[in-house]
């Protein structure tokens, strides 16, 4: 069984959606059984399943103390990936339950108060030698700050090609325990859903080398457009360096590629470990 951990210190950053809604297209993509664990003592995630007509994914709610054992019943149960949705602002229990993880990603809104804030986050997962995928959610359409952010993180670690937009749908499809991709499949709300669990899916089977977990179906294309600032160029290729300690002998697909030519920052901090040293985005610090 592999583990996806949605993890951030930052409250507000998206991770409960985000992780039903991963859980729930795991499930449509065919990717096998999915288990969908809630750690966050708020029940958000809870309160959605138990809304849910649908069985799948299954659902457990556990406490820290309980996850090991929770993750060995799982497995033996022949679950094959569990996305664990984590709480907020507690350093502690979110590195116990990183330590449990295959692959973390970390929601990120495109604001300085999110940027500042990842640094704990980073922190954790190198900790426990972890790769970490940034998400860029909530993100306003064609707006400069998305570009600048999507920028700002491709300095500490992968940045995933796609951004999920800030959208009245997204929010509401949680109301009676679907998701965007259940009420309105043909939506563009969906299709970034889509687009970014094929690619974490991909992604995953490369970082556990498991040739099995490969997608069916790869789109040749990714929402990279959406991460760029309104008038800036496409690159032409995308460079998505891998953590340290998980190096690939092997040639990485155009979709795994980090931003290579969008304008560099110059070498400072963006995140909380040197406050005093941030760059500027847009007119703001």
């Amino acid at each position: 069984m592999y583990t996806i951990v949605a993890a951030s210190q930052k409250g507000g950053s998206g991770k409960t959606t985000l992780s039903g809604h991963l859980a729930v297209e795991a499930v449509r993509q065919g990717a096998g059984e999915i288990a969908l664990i809630d750690t966050d003592p708020q029940g958000s995630l809870a309160a959605w399943w138990n809304a849910r007509a649908a069985p799948a994914p299954h659902f457990l709610k556990a406490g820290l103390p309980d996850l090991e054992e929770a993750l060995a019943g799982l497995d033996r149960m022949g679950i094959r990936i569990a996305v664990i949705d984590t709480p907020p602002a507690i350093t502690q229990s979110i590195s116990k339950v990183v330590a449990h993880a295959d692959l973390v990603i970390v929601p990120t809104r495109p604001s300085p108060h999110d940027l500042r804030a990842v640094g704990a986050t980073v922190d954790i997962a190198e900790r426990h030698g972890k790769p970490l995928i940034f998400v860029v959610n909530a993100a306003t359409a064609r707006a400069r700050i998305t570009g600048e952010s999507a920028v700002a993180l491709s300095q500490h670690g992968t940045v995933a090609p796609v951004t999920i937009h800030h959208r009245v749908d997204f929010a509401a499809s949680m109301i009676d325990g679907r998701t965007v991709g259940e009420v309105t499949p043909a939506s563009q709300s969906a299709k970034e859903i889509t687009d970014l669990w094929l690619y974490i899916q991909e992604r995953l089977s490369r970082i556990v080398r498991d040739p099995a977990l490969l997608p069916d179906f790869r789109p040749g294309h990714l929402a990279i457009n959406s991460l760029l600032a309104s008038g800036m160029d496409a690159p032409s290729e995308l460079l998505a360096a891998e953590p340290p300690g998980h190096e690939e002998p092997e040639r990485r697909s155009g979709m795994e590629r980090r931003i290579a030519e969008l304008p560099r920052i110059p070498e400072r901090r963006v995140f909380g470990r040197r406050a005093s040293d941030l760059p500027v985005f847009g007119g703001w610090k």
